[in-house]
Formats: structure tokens, C-alpha cells, sequence
């Protein structure tokens, strides 16, 4: 907020608190108790283009406060309380926020990322606002690509996968199962450790409260049931 509407907003407290207004009794303490606010308040903006936010309706919301905390009553309102006030609602927007890629070289690391911070300290300060975009994989996929994705069988290349096996070993083992025409286990919830659909199985108790050990291969009676559910062999 800027000094024209810190002074808006301590007349709006002077309003509800008396106190206030003896704060702000002679030009000088004036001057110094806007300067104080805002100093602390640079990065709260005084409203939302959606209404979402009003600094003056947290004002309102400080001092009819009822129930355990009435705090409002034994002390007049502080910078610390608008900012208490502003946080979920700069969380809810950065929450939003997708972070669209900087129009700068990317291999230019300090530019991108300056451009990344200059847009999430926009929106987190009620400056602009967020940018929503949907999943890529949000509207129908392109003809051709669905066409090429067809031909090759899969978007990652064989040889890739090959070169990711070592890492992703229980995905590697259950794509290479399917691939041969056996059944996909991880289909399917199962029965002795009770993993649900797409979890791995579950081995005994690790030591020291870890939890349990992740199996790298199913346990039988799940490769049994997923091979009888779709009707092809273990």
C-alpha cells in the first residue's frame, strides 16, 4: 500500500479504536505513525481485483472478533495484524499461480530466474494476477501426435526406457510383464498386503518405526487375480 492509502486505512481504524485517533493527534506523529506502516504494509495491497481482499473489511473482521480471542479489545489494531490477515489469502494466490515460462533464452539462468521472481512477487502482492493455465494434456491431443504415439507405441523410445530401467526397476519389471502379454498386476488391489491399484506391494516391518519395505515384484496371488480379471496368463 502506498502513504495515500495508509492514511485511509489508520482513519478507518480511528473509526473503531479511539486510540487511534490520539496516535495521530498532531501532524509529526501523523507523519511518523504512516511512514511505520507503510514501511510494513509495502507488499499488502489495499484490495483484490475479485473482491477476495479488502484491507478495510480485515479491519472490520480485527475488531468483532468474539469467542477465546478478544485480544482486539486490550490493544488497537497493528501493522502485524493486517499482515496476519493478508497471508492465506497470498497463499491461496501463489497456490494458483503456474508460473508460465519467462520469455527470455533459458540458458540465460540469471534472466529466467529473475523474470520468475519478478512475476510470483507481482502476484503475491496483489499486483497481477495469477496465471491459470491448464495441463497440457487438458485438450484433445493433436491428430498427429496421436498418429505418431500409434506407431511407436509408446512417448518415451525404447532406447530411453532401456537407459531409465535401472532407475524405475518395479516399473521396468511390470512393463516388461505386460509387454509380453502377461498380466499387469499393479491393476489391481492386492489381497495379501492390501496395496491399492497402481501401489506397489508390501513387504515386513522396517526397523526403527520406518514402516513397512516396498517389494520389487508383486506377490503371487496379486499376479494371479490380475491374470483372472484380464483374461490372460500368469
Amino acid at each position: 500500500m502506498q502513504p495515500r492509502e495508509i492514511a485511509a486505512l489508520l482513519h478507518r481504524i480511528g473509526l473503531n479504536d479511539s486510540r487511534i485517533d490520539r496516535q495521530l493527534a498532531d501532524e509529526n506523529s501523523a507523519e511518523r505513525a504512516i511512514t511505520r506502516w507503510t514501511e510494513a504494509l509495502t507488499n499488502v495491497p489495499a484490495t483484490l481485483p475479485d473482491g477476495s481482499w479488502d484491507v478495510g473489511r480485515a479491519v472490520r473482521n480485527y475488531y468483532e472478533r468474539k469467542g477465546g480471542d478478544n485480544s482486539a479489545q486490550y490493544r488497537p489494531m497493528e501493522p502485524h495484524d493486517v499482515l496476519a490477515a493478508w497471508a492465506p489469502h497470498r497463499t491461496a494466490l501463489m497456490q494458483r499461480h503456474t508460473d508460465p515460462a519467462p520469455a527470455v533464452d533459458p540458458d540465460n539462468v540469471a534472466a529466467y530466474l529473475a523474470e520468475l521472481r519478478t512475476g510470483r512477487t507481482a502476484v503475491a502482492t496483489g499486483q497481477a494476477t495469477p496465471v491459470e493455465q491448464r495441463a497440457l494434456t487438458a485438450a484433445p491431443i493433436d491428430p498427429r501426435i496421436a498418429e505418431r504415439l500409434h506407431q511407436i507405441g509408446s512417448p518415451i523410445p525404447e532406447q530411453a526406457r532401456a537407459q531409465l530401467a535401472q532407475f524405475r526397476p518395479r516399473a521396468a519389471d511390470r512393463e516388461a510383464l505386460v509387454r509380453a502379454g502377461g498380466p499387469d498386476p499393479l491393476a489391481v488391489a492386492c489381497t495379501w498386503c492390501h496395496a491399492e491399484p497402481g501401489k506397489p506391494c508390501r513387504g515386513g516391518w522396517r526397523p526403527n518405526g520406518k514402516g513397512r519395505r516396498i517389494k520389487n515384484r508383486p506377490h503371487d496371488s496379486r499376479i494371479d487375480l490380475a491374470a483372472q480379471q484380464q483374461g490372460v496368463a500368469a
